[in-house]
């Protein structure tokens, strides 16, 4: 045989041995696509994949995740404005249904999140909101965890960090509609 041959044929056993073998970290596991369908998902440790046929199409870190969303502006029921600070924390329970159920985990529960206050908060005076953040935080959690379960999420805890009344707007028509009153 040629060494040139040889070597070739070297190298591209070499790649393919690279490309089949998968150490995943014990934070993480990876969702494996076959030509573009899911295949698997893979767990930590040493695992082996059809090189050129399989692909890892994400890595899915399985750590609780904090994230901290900006003040949101919600209208209460006596139309005052206040302004609403939530830091959420999250799992993945399911990588594969995390990846192909939803498009952007993280905006789609920051949405989720800011709509659910708005519902809750919109429902409340001001004087209740400013003093139920228990019975708010509860009820986000309740509704933010049953839809983030069918996205393989669960939300392990929220809390509302601040419930501020917004001194330039006293309710929905601003300072023009103070002036009037």
């Amino acid at each position: 045989m040629d060494p040139v041959i040889a070597v070739l044929l070297g190298a591209v056993a070499l790649v393919a041995l690279v490309k089949a073998v998968r150490i995943v970290p014990p934070e993480r596991q990876d969702v494996v696509e076959r030509l573009g369908k899911y295949e698997r998902t893979l767990n930590p440790g040493l695992n082996l994949l059809v090189p050129f046929i399989d692909a890892v199409r994400t890595k899915v870190d399985m750590r609780e995740q904090v994230v901290s969303f900006p003040p949101q502006p919600v209208i209460t029921s006596d139309d005052r404005v206040v302004s609403i600070g939530t830091v959420l924390s999250y799992r993945v329970v399911d990588p594969a249904r995390a990846t192909y159920e939803v498009s952007n985990v993280l905006q789609t529960i920051e949405q989720l999140t800011v709509l659910t206050l708005r519902n809750v908060v919109g429902s409340l005076d001001l004087e209740r909101a400013l003093t139920s953040r228990e019975e708010v935080n509860q009820h986000l959690s309740g509704v933010l965890d049953q839809t983030t379960g069918r996205w393989g999420i669960t939300v392990t805890r929220v809390e509302i960090t601040a419930i501020e009344p917004s001194p330039t707007h006293p309710g929905r028509g601003g300072e023009a509609d103070a002036r009037r009153r």
